[in-house]
């Protein structure tokens, strides 16, 4: 980033994005469920919508939520006066400092950005909208899993856009999950965003690596037959550990087999599940179908290990966000957050004590987009510092 410049006499800083949030859960903030009107009615009461009409709006919602997806947005339109709204029904969400599982739940954000530096997909496109998209940075990205070819087609959205792209995958059993949107044939919606925005982004995978990278010499149907040239599940057993090995059924849900991206560094790898082994003929099957040539590494997934690396990401994105920081999005693996940390919130915990008490809100679903690329198990973090 450009070193931060003094402003003019009288002129000031840009305000934090105004956000809420609301829940139904024992501590509040909404202690009984009477349906959406009161978590709606609560945000609205926290949310300071700002004047600027080129304003739009981020909002999640859990599952408990998605029939009531189109009220919803309209009583915000005609609450806020944003009349743009994007985000996605999620099988839990996050603001700043908790967590929404398993309970009725909403939380939104309005992107209060330079005229012409934001606009929505899919849409009606405007000669505004056609110039955002030809200069785009960033990427909010909403995606329907249920429509076949969405995780074929992040590389070409990020391509066609030039823009690197952050967000996840929304509930697959909401029956419409994309907000905003009553179709999209492409699966897929969200929000582009100009360099006029600043930006910066980090990814923790929730992993380490226990092992070297391997290369397949030999797969049939998909399965790992020999890494490097020795049965599969001999190197298997070499990067998991002599105790490990003596009881192979320990490893499962702890450690996974992670796919190094091309041209990254060691930390950049695709997480897939363990499928299964062949104790006799050494053979291993992981959720992904190999050819030999492809490489493959091992790793564990504990919260150890996640703590870690949400520390090391967290460092990474604070170092390059310097100054006071707008507003946050987080998309994290529903996998994660309480199933991984435990109670407490401790990713969002981890997120403030990091940036201090920033809006943030974000989703946990069933895949995080991140570059180019669907990743799993994994917290993508995207901060907004001031403009310099």
């Amino acid at each position: 980033m450009l070193p931060r410049r003094s402003l003019p006499p009288g002129v000031e800083r840009m305000t934090a994005f105004p956000f809420a949030h609301a829940g139904v859960g024992a501590d509040g903030p909404v202690t009984s469920w009477t349906g959406w009107r009161n978590l709606v009615a609560h945000c609205l009461d926290q949310l300071d919508t700002p004047a600027n009409a080129n304003s739009v709006g981020l909002l999640y919602v859990t599952e408990p939520l998605a029939a009531d997806l189109p009220d919803i947005e309209a009583f915000l339109a005609a609450g806020t006066g944003v009349s743009v709204w994007r985000g996605a029904v999620a099988p839990a969400i996050c603001a700043t400092g908790i967590e929404y599982f398993d309970v009725p739940a909403m939380a939104m954000m309005v992107l209060d950005v330079a005229e012409g530096a934001v606009s929505a997909f899919p849409g009606e496109p405007s000669s505004s909208d056609l110039q955002v998209a030809s200069q785009a940075l960033l990427a909010v990205v909403y995606a329907d899993p249920r429509v076949p070819a969405v995780l074929d087609a992040m590389p070409g959205l990020a391509e066609s856009t030039g823009a690197y792209l952050v967000g996840g995958l929304t509930s697959g059993s909401a029956p419409a999950p994309l907000v905003g949107v009553r179709e999209a044939p492409s699966g897929i919606s969200g929000v582009l965003l100009t360099e006029a925005v600043p930006v910066a982004t980090g990814l923790t995978q929730g992993c380490s690596p226990i092992g070297p990278v391997h290369t397949v010499t030999a797969a049939e149907d998909g399965v790992i037959e020999e890494l490097d040239g020795e049965p599969a599940l001999d190197i298997l057993k070499v990067d998991v550990g002599e105790l490990m090995a003596r009881d192979m059924r320990r490893i499962a849900g702890q450690v996974h087999a992670a796919i190094p991206v091309s041209g990254s560094d060691r930390a950049d790898y695709l997480v897939r599940n363990l499928v299964g082994f062949d104790p006799e003929d050494g053979r291993v099957a992981i959720a992904e179908e190999m050819v030999p040539g492809d490489r493959v590494m091992f790793v564990r997934r504990d919260p150890a290990a996640a703590i870690e690396d949400m520390a090391r990401m967290l460092d990474d994105v604070k170092r390059r966000a310097s100054g006071r920081i707008r507003g946050a999005l987080y998309h994290s693996c529903v996998a994660r957050g309480p199933n991984q940390f435990g109670p407490g919130a401790r990713e969002l915990s981890m997120i403030a004590e990091a940036f201090g008490d920033i809006p943030v809100v974000g989703f946990f679903g069933n895949g995080e987009i991140s570059h180019d690329r669907m990743y799993a198990y994994t917290g993508v973090l995207t901060v907004f510092p001031e403009p310099d």
